[in-house]
């Protein structure tokens, strides 16, 4: 899946579901994904917090096939910056 559609389909959750904070889904030259002011977009920008994954693990993570915190503890998943917006997607994601 392309990144403009997963920013495309964040955006649709946050317009009914609050996430505070902003966070940059970081997929190196794949490019990136930032939510913020409550919507989601594929323009770079500083983020509260930034995730490191590869895209194939972005959609893996989104579809709900990538336990968070195994992937933190594998390296498949590299988190900087403020972890408590992260625990924020973990919210986000738990009420799809």
């Amino acid at each position: 899946m392309a990144l403009e559609d997963i920013a495309s389909r964040l955006s649709k959750a946050l317009e009914t579901r609050p996430f505070s904070g902003s966070l940059k889904f970081d997929c190196g030259e794949a490019g990136v994904i930032v939510m913020a002011d409550g919507a989601a977009s594929t323009a770079d920008r500083e983020t509260d917090c930034t995730l490191r994954l590869s895209e194939e693990n972005l959609a893996n993570l989104l579809k709900g096939q990538l336990n968070p915190m195994m992937a933190l503890a594998t390296g498949k998943l590299k988190l900087s910056g403020n972890p408590a917006v992260a625990m924020g997607l973990a919210k986000l994601l738990s009420t799809r």
